[in-house]
Formats: structure tokens, sequence, C-alpha cells
């Protein structure tokens, strides 16, 4: 369980490597991507000069869940809202009879009323799954929202909160473009808190649900603030009888998370400034605020995270795990992910033969983090010269000796450590593990272009080829 001394190691971490420029001489720009130098620190130069800090507020704690119903109470209490609370808890079929949820819904009834527990949410969700918890939201005209699981279950609750508001609407009116309309939320959604039980996704913290286009054969989403919850509950009784596989997997999204973030495009190299001021996107590019959060993000992974698999009893890795989970959210939830979540999608959507263990066996199933990290090597080997610095620093977090590194070395030095990492925690040998050869490079390509609010994060500007070469050199990994 972490404490106080954890917390205080946090601020010791941000005092030390704080390179927000109001607050530290530790700042440099020699530290952003070189291949993108340039200015943009002025309106009108066609290039974005700002970044917006935005997230859930969280609780941190043991036993937290079982607040729940009072923090609900309190959130209608501010919003003012006087209709009676008439809440939708989303789970999946395997928590739905685990304490977790059995605490959260005791403690929404005792203070909020009748409950409605809704349970049919699909791991790794896809249209037809999403569209059934909108119905139920609909439905049963809920007016407020609580979360109980990872980040499918997530997910489907803040598309369905959207959903049930914008009740005329399609899903597809906000799916990003040009995968569907991209439009903006016209409403503000009802209160939603998030109650995680994997260290993974960090979707407690993010304005961002994912999920299967069925009939595209991809990976898509809705990333607004308006999604973001309004509170997450980050308990850590909640991944005590995390599966060790699970715990894996979800734990190398973790670590994506954070080395993405660290490497995105810089914000001020974005194309910009938006329309509006208010109109940010959810994901604007590396930045000094969602450094911090990503660099200890990958520092608590890079410790914690091989106990976390390794012995389920070990309170203290995997209660830190939980906690860089949400920090990297923080992270990365600002700044975005680029071509590890990019090119994990059509993997997951295509993959031809492997079921994940320990997951349900009741639809062929890659789990999110695995698919993420099994390009990891090869990625970031790619993005490397575009800022060797970040690589080198993301290395050395992982184990690696850069005392006499050259700038040239840091990509070969990343993904050395990365595969020594998923070698230990027994990541299948290449995406040949999921039925692709290099053979399927191409459709899994074509699958991947349309995710471009990802892929245009890449501190490169990435073409075709490029991903091709990435899918290729990924067949196999050892």
């Amino acid at each position: 369980m972490a404490s106080r001394t954890s917390v205080l190691k946090v601020l010791a971490s941000v005092q030390a490597r704080c390179m927000c420029p109001a607050h530290s001489q530790a700042f440099s720009t020699d530290h952003v991507c070189q291949s993108k130098a340039g200015t943009g620190t002025s309106p009108g130069g066609g290039k974005e000069y700002a970044v917006e800090m935005t997230s859930s507020n969280v609780i941190y704690g043991p036993g937290i869940t079982a607040e729940v119903g009072h923090q609900m109470a309190r959130l209608f209490a501010n919003r003012q809202i006087a209709e009676k609370p008439n809440i939708g808890v989303f789970t999946d079929n395997n928590l739905v009879s685990m304490k977790m949820v059995e605490t959260a819904v005791s403690s929404l009834e005792s203070v909020c009323g009748k409950v409605h527990v809704f349970s049919d949410v699909r791991i790794e969700p896809n249209t037809e799954s999403m569209q059934r918890g909108i119905d139920f939201a609909r439905q049963h005209n809920l007016n407020g929202y609580v979360a109980v699981g990872g980040g499918s279950v997530m997910d489907t609750a803040k598309v369905a909160n959207l959903m049930s508001v914008a009740r005329d609407a399609d899903i597809f009116d906000y799916v990003n473009a040009p995968m569907g309309k991209g439009k903006e939320p016209p409403c503000r959604t009802n209160p939603l808190i998030c109650i995680p039980t994997t260290a993974g996704t960090g979707s407690e913290t993010t304005g961002v649900a994912v999920f299967d286009h069925t009939a595209m054969n991809s990976k898509t989403g809705i990333g607004h603030k308006t999604l973001r919850p309004d509170l997450g509950l980050i308990d850590p009784d909640n991944v005590k009888s995390l599966p060790s596989r699970v715990a894996a997997w979800s734990g190398f999204d973790v670590l994506c998370h954070a080395l993405e973030s660290y490497t995105a495009i810089p914000y001020n190299q974005r194309p910009g400034p938006p329309p509006a001021p208010y109109i940010r996107p959810a994901y604007q590019g590396s930045n000094p605020i969602s450094d911090i959060w990503s660099l200890h993000a990958m520092r608590m992974t890079a410790k914690y995270l091989r106990r976390a698999v390794a012995d389920p009893s070990d309170t203290e890795a995997r209660s830190e795990m939980l906690l860089g989970s949400m920090m990297a959210g923080v992270g990365f939830g600002n700044a975005g992910v680029h071509l590890c979540h990019g090119l994990s999608y059509p993997l997951s959507s295509l993959n031809r033969t492997y079921q994940a263990e320990q997951y349900p066996a009741n639809h062929r199933l890659l789990p999110h983090g695995l698919s993420v990290v099994i390009t990891a090597p090869a990625v970031f080997k790619y993005t490397a010269s575009a800022c060797p610095e970040r690589h080198l620093d993301a290395a050395a977090i992982l184990g690696a000796d850069i005392t006499n590194a050259k700038l040239s070395d840091a990509g070969d030095l990343l993904a050395e450590q990365l595969r020594r990492f998923m070698q230990d925690l027994d990541v299948p040998n290449g995406i040949q593990e999921f039925g692709f050869s290099a053979d399927d490079a191409g459709e899994l390509v074509q699958a991947a272009l349309p995710n471009k609010r990802v892929l245009d994060l890449a501190p490169h500007p990435t073409v075709e080829e490029h991903l091709h070469q990435i899918y290729q050199d990924s067949v196999t990994v050892y």
C-alpha cells in the first residue's frame, strides 16, 4: 500500500525534474524533439502556442470504494441537480459478483437509492457492445454513472453517459474523424465516477473512450473533455485479486502510455492554434506538465511491474502500479499517445488466432496492453532520431547504462531494454504469435491509417512505408 512516503517521493521527483518554465531553470528547449525545432510561441504563427492541462479529480486510498455513494451525492449537490439520483453501475460479467461491485452497489443504494447494474460490457468493446450500454442507459433514464472495472468498463460507461444525454445523436457523430464525424459534443454529461480494477488504462482520468469499429476491422474512439469522469476512486484493494497475466498486459499499457506521451511531438509544433481556445484537443503533444507525470509513471513501472506480476500478495507493488496507471493517465490524457497505440488497433481487431490466458474465453481476445507493447522495440528504434535525449532518458529509467552513450545509440538502447522487460514477463515473440506474417503488413497498415489522431502525434512525420517496416520488424521481437 502506498503511503505518505510515496506521495513525498512524487513531490521530490516533481521538484527534481520540474520542466515547467515558470518554476524551474531545468526547463530547456534542447530537450524537445530536434527534428521539430521551431518557435511556435505566439498566436497566429501556424503552430499551437499553449497547452491546457485537465484531469479528473481523484481520491486514493484502500477501502475508498465504500465512499462512492457519498461521493455521488456530493456531485449531485455540487451540480445542483434537482432530480432524484437514478444511478447506473457499469461492470463486466467477471466482476459483477465480486466484492468491489457489491461494495459500490451497497454504498450507492444506502445513499442514493435504487441502482441499475449493467454487466454486459465486452472486454475490448466494439460497436455492438457500446450500443448495448447506450440502450441500457437510455432505457433506464440514468442520470449518474459508476464504472467498476478496467478500461473496457470505464470507456463503455463514458460513451453511454454521453449518448444518453445526446439522445437524438448517433455514436458516430462523435467518433474521431475520419471514421466518424468528429462533432463537438453539444452537452454536459451526467456525473460519472470511475473505480479502476486494473492497473493499466488510466481511463479514470481521461476524456477518451476506445472501441472496435466492427465494420472497418479497426479500433476507433471518441476523444473529448466532455467524456472525462468527474472523479476517480483509486482503491488498491481492488487490484489484489488481479490475475498475473492481466497485471502484466495492463502494466505494459502503463509503460507505453508513459513512453509515448513523453516522446510525442511537442505541443508547440502541432498545427494551430485552434479556432477557439476552448476546443483544444484532448491529445496536445508532449509538454512540460505531462512530462512530469509520464516520467514518474515510467519510473514506477520499471520498479514495480515485475514484482506486481510475480507476486499478487505484494501489496506495495500492486498499489504503486495502480498509482502509476493513474499518473500515466494524467500524462497521456493531455499529451497523447502515438505509434504503439496507433499500430495496436489493427492487431486487436484483425487478431487471427490469439486467445489470452486468464481472460474471458467467449471471444478471441488480444489484450490491449499486449497489442501495444508488441511493436514498442521497433517503434522507439524508429522514433529515436527525432528526440534522442528523451529516448536515452527512457532507456536509463528502464535500466540502461547511458554514461558513454551517443545520441545515435538511443534507439538501440531503448529497444534492447524493452525486449528485456518483455522477455522477463513472457511477452510472446512478436505478431507471428497472433497469426500475422510479414505478408500481412500491408493490410495492417491500411487498417492503421485512419487513426490519424494518434499517428500524427509521432515525433517523426510518418508515412505508409515507415509503418510497414515497423510491422515487419515486429513479426518477431527476440
